[in-house]
């Protein structure tokens, strides 16, 4: 291993950097400050979030900045707020002793007005997310066109969250003469584009494989009935009483409920989602940093940039359908020389998933069981009298005068008597609650024969809507397009997401399909006509309709026109589609928009 002063870094970095605890460089540190501090050359790095990729590109930045010239030297962006703020006080930190050295933070939800008076007193290092850098250029305050570094950290996550055309708009307004540093968990199409597009014969670091999970994350998964996620949530927390968690929901909704109910029950936790206020989020995130809240329940997009080193736990309250959301998801514990669990609550067909995500991430995941009443009581018990046990007597604080009356009133009772006494006392309200708790485990689900089909949950109902991989569609573009037409619902569960080649299926709430289907048919999103239906699984006499059953067979009557119709095999988590549904009632060619092969509406 490599110690900091070999990979070449200065006596004033050395002593900030010490006095901050570090000691050995981490392996993208290693291996990423040498080029960035010598050669000069493009780097695109691929490493876990937690590896150190903040030090990797902020100490030879800080310690190159030069102070003497007043314009702008190194761009870095980021995803989000949250983390725009922390590589800032990292690099302050760095900084410590080059306090000539200015950096300066830019990000929406703030007051613009100050960040503008920062930018014009000077600033050699701007740290920004991309929405409020490009507000400052078009302002003609932030100036980027003479910046020896631009710095794209955690690039793939800024791609989930909508910032490709507004990359590709910073990207185009720097100088060519740049040398761009590009971090990033994983590796999707418009990352290796950008590295193509923008970036001079790149460097590329790999730490691990690419869409690996982290080492120091174990990976377990428990098998539960869809209706009793939130029971097995609860036995999993009580099983860890000094957990410090987040819990992960697909939707906002979701997150408002699971979080009402927790804290209705007693447990310490709060939701962070995109209804609160930038002053409502930054209070949560306090607290939860504080460790004042043992469990916060997030999506993923407003967990984007969190940056809580100390995570016991990720739990999956529910899979994302984006294996790489996943390998987000589970980086955030196990950090910093840690190590932390992934746990996963799904049901049986979400099982399929599970080997997914194994053979792509390289990670193997351990059937849990979900604990029984038993099992919970005895580890509160015993947790509880270890407490007792560890806790120091003052014989000076308010509370030790009024020992001696309590003594004498337990005299009359042997030891085991009082201990018996206290014990009931403390624990009858989780033994009565207990009482009657059900096994919430089932059975694991065998591998389906070949043509076997596997239908959604009962109270789950299957919409059909006319966009798919040739859209550019992600699974959040069709969760934040539900939550978008159906605001006036009280609560909308979103369930499996298929997206295939032409077309998408996703499950929804049974109770609510009819107004879902209502809300998006025939509404124009950006200048495609959403076509959504009732998907029903074909049933066999079907296919003696004649040559339109026949094209039918990838969704619908083969497409599209301009798409190319006739028999589809469009596969999702190794599962065949053509045989399961189509839509009710089936449209007619006449009635399906034209369009050119991955073109907008004609």
């Amino acid at each position: 291993m490599a110690t900091f002063q070999e990979t070449g870094l200065d006596e004033q970095i050395l002593k900030a950097i010490g006095e901050l605890g570090f000691v050995e460089p981490t392996p993208v540190q290693e291996k990423s400050i040498p080029e960035i501090l010598n050669c000069g050359k493009d780097i695109v790095s691929l490493a876990q979030t937690g590896t150190g990729k903040t030090g990797a590109f902020g100490l030879p930045i800080v310690q190159m900045a030069d102070p003497s010239l007043d314009h702008v030297q190194a761009m870095i962006l980021s995803p989000t707020r949250e983390l725009c703020l922390q590589i800032s006080k990292d690099l302050t930190n760095f900084a410590k002793y080059k306090p000539e050295v200015q950096i300066c933070a830019v990000y929406g939800g703030s007051d613009i007005r100050k960040q503008i008076r920062q930018l014009r007193q000077g600033a050699q290092i701007v740290v920004g997310t991309p929405g409020r850098v490009i507000d400052l250029i078009e302002r003609d305050v932030l100036k980027i066109d003479q910046i020896r570094w631009l710095v794209l950290d955690e690039a793939d996550e800024m791609l989930d969250m909508g910032f490709k055309d507004d990359l590709e708009t910073i990207l185009s307004s720097t100088p060519e003469t740049r040398q761009t540093l590009l971090f990033s968990a994983t590796m999707p199409p418009f990352i290796a584009k950008v590295a193509s597009n923008y970036m001079n014969d790149p460097i590329e670091i790999k730490i691990g494989r690419t869409n690996q999970g982290a080492d120091t994350v174990e990976h377990h998964f428990y098998l539960v009935r869809p209706g009793d996620r939130y029971l097995a949530l609860k036995r999993i927390v009580d099983m860890v009483p000094d957990i410090y968690s987040i819990v992960f929901c697909r939707t906002r909704e979701e997150t408002k409920e699971v979080a009402e109910k927790l804290i209705a029950d007693g447990y310490n936790a709060d939701a962070l989602h995109g209804d609160l206020s930038q002053a409502q989020r930054d209070m949560v995130m306090q607290r939860f940093k504080m460790k004042h809240l043992q469990i916060l329940v997030a999506t993923d997009v407003a967990a984007r940039g969190i940056d809580v080193r100390e995570l016991t736990h990720v739990i999956n309250y529910n899979l994302p359908d984006d294996i790489e959301v996943y390998i987000h998801r589970s980086g955030r514990t196990g950090r910093a020389g840690r190590t932390g669990i992934s746990a996963a609550i799904v049901c049986k067909k979400e099982q399929s998933k599970i080997k997914q995500i194994e053979k792509i991430s390289g990670k193997t995941f351990i059937r849990k069981m979900v604990p029984n009443a038993d099992e919970i009581c005895q580890l509160k018990l015993q947790y509880f009298v270890q407490g007792i046990a560890d806790q120091q007597v003052d014989e000076e604080s308010a509370v030790a005068k009024f020992i001696p009356e309590a003594i004498e009133k337990l005299a009359q009772f042997s030891k085991e008597e009082v201990i018996a006494k206290f014990i009931s006392a403390e624990f009858e309200s989780v033994n009565k609650y207990y009482q009657s708790a059900n096994d919430l485990n089932v059975a694991v689900e065998e591998p389906r024969k070949k043509g076997e089909r596997q239908l959604g949950d009962e109270n789950m109902s299957r919409l059909f809507i006319n966009v798919g991989k040739i859209d550019a569609v992600r699974p959040g573009d069709i969760i934040a397009l539900i939550n978008e037409f159906t605001r006036d619902l009280p609560k909308v569960n979103i369930g499996h997401i298929d997206i295939m080649r032409n077309f998408s299926f996703v499950d929804v709430d049974g109770q609510y399909s009819d107004q879902i289907v209502a809300a998006l048919n025939g509404r124009v999103v950006d200048g495609y006509r959403i076509i959504c239906e009732v998907a029903v699984p074909r049933s066999d006499s079907d296919d003696s309709e004649g040559g339109d059953s026949r094209r039918s067979r990838g969704g619908f009557g083969g497409g599209f026109g301009g798409r190319r119709g006739g028999r589809r095999s469009d596969r999702r988590d190794g599962r065949d589609f053509r045989d399961d549904y189509y839509p009710s009632p089936r449209p007619n060619r006449a009635d399906r928009r034209h369009r050119d092969r991955g073109g907008k509406q004609k």
